[in-house]
């Protein structure tokens, strides 16, 4: 009665042969096709370090200036425009405004990418339930995947440094924007769509002055979780060479450093709530508009 508590499974032998022509056939791939996937980066990486350079090269005053511009053109909040410059601040006397700046310069690059892959991906799914049948179960996989398994393949193809972590921080982050893209457009009102078709408007006519403004709200609140679980992934990234406040918090990890640790901690969670607010300040003025527009 053993087969009924043990249960079947390949034998120790071709359950190693297997993972070793898997590891393999990866190894070739990539020794075959490495240097091309790393040369078609390289415009990513040139983004990344002049966006980098232009936030730890610039003076912190003008910094502070464009961060309260930023928060009050979004949000018309006092209070969300004094809390941004006044986290900023602390961020930068208490020690880590290089590594913030570095921080940042890296989430902007990861939701602009995002957003040139994401709004287009959530876009055809949409239009496609076909598309969406096998896309949402992608997305389901990279959602659940351990964020430190996007990190093997990225730097077995890549190596170690910014690019590699960039692209596993976008892929770990890219769901929700796709996600909420595509359900913002399904729920477009059919009567407006009808009217739309009464007057004779294009399938693009359709999607850029019908669609894309009244789903523009569920948009943003998957841009702002995008920028969430970015800033969730930068600890994890500083693993493979991103330089930011991901790797003090790391080496507080190793060291057993509790303040270090804390601190930079803490100023993740700061540049977190100033996105979040300001993002989510936006999308409320946004959907407010939209009422006034369209009664």
């Amino acid at each position: 009665m053993d087969w009924l508590y043990r249960f079947p499974n390949l034998d120790n032998a071709t359950l190693t042969n297997l993972k070793k022509a898997i590891d393999e056939t990866f190894r070739n791939f990539t020794r075959a096709y490495g240097d091309a996937i790393e040369g078609f980066f390289s415009p990513l990486q040139y983004f990344l370090i002049q966006a980098e350079r232009f936030m730890t090269g610039t003076p912190w005053p003008v910094i502070l200036l464009l961060v309260a511009t930023i928060a009050w053109v979004s949000s018309r909040s006092i209070k969300i425009t004094i809390g941004s410059v006044v986290t900023l601040f602390i961020i930068g006397y208490l020690g880590m405004w290089e590594d913030t700046m570095k921080t940042i310069s890296m989430i902007f690059v990861c939701t602009v990418i995002a957003i040139i892959v994401g709004i287009p991906t959530g876009i055809l799914m949409a239009k496609s339930n076909r598309l969406q049948k096998f896309i949402s179960p992608v997305l389901d996989i990279m959602q659940t995947m351990p964020s430190f398994v996007y990190l093997i393949p990225v730097v077995m193809l890549l190596g170690i440094g910014r690019v590699p972590g960039l692209i596993a921080v976008v892929i770990y982050a890219i769901p929700p924007i796709i996600r909420l893209t595509n359900l913002g457009i399904r729920q477009v009102d059919r009567d407006v769509l009808e009217a739309a078709d009464a007057f004779g408007s294009s399938s693009w006519q359709k999607l850029k002055n019908v669609q894309l403004p009244l789903a523009l709200p569920t948009i943003m609140a998957g841009i702002n979780q995008t920028i969430m679980m970015a800033l969730a992934m930068v600890v994890i990234a500083s693993m493979i060479g991103v330089q930011g406040l991901g790797q003090p918090v790391l080496k507080a990890i190793s060291n057993q450093y509790f303040t270090l640790g804390i601190f930079n901690g803490m100023a993740i969670v700061g540049i977190a709530i100033i996105f979040d607010r300001i993002s989510q300040a936006y999308g409320a003025r946004l959907q407010k508009h939209l009422e006034i527009t369209h009664g």
